[in-house]
């Protein structure tokens, strides 16, 4: 394994999320990367686990919304 490139302007946050499971909406806290816009691009929250605690990987598609929209 070797490193390519370090974000280093990702920070890591744990987030209180949302989610509608089976009808019902659940919280839970979710570690996220926060990925700061740049230019009138606004900052990216995305989750890297899922609901129920499984680790994924940092996807720029699974943004959830602009944190500073």
């Amino acid at each position: 394994m070797r490193v390519n490139k370090i974000l280093s302007e990702v920070s890591l946050v744990i987030a209180d999320l949302s989610v509608s499971i089976d009808g019902e909406i659940q919280s839970c806290p979710t570690l996220c990367a926060v990925v700061p816009g740049q230019g009138s691009e606004l900052d990216r929250l995305i989750p890297l686990n899922t609901p129920d605690g499984r680790p994924i990987f940092m996807n720029y598609d699974n943004a959830i919304r602009p944190l500073n929209a």
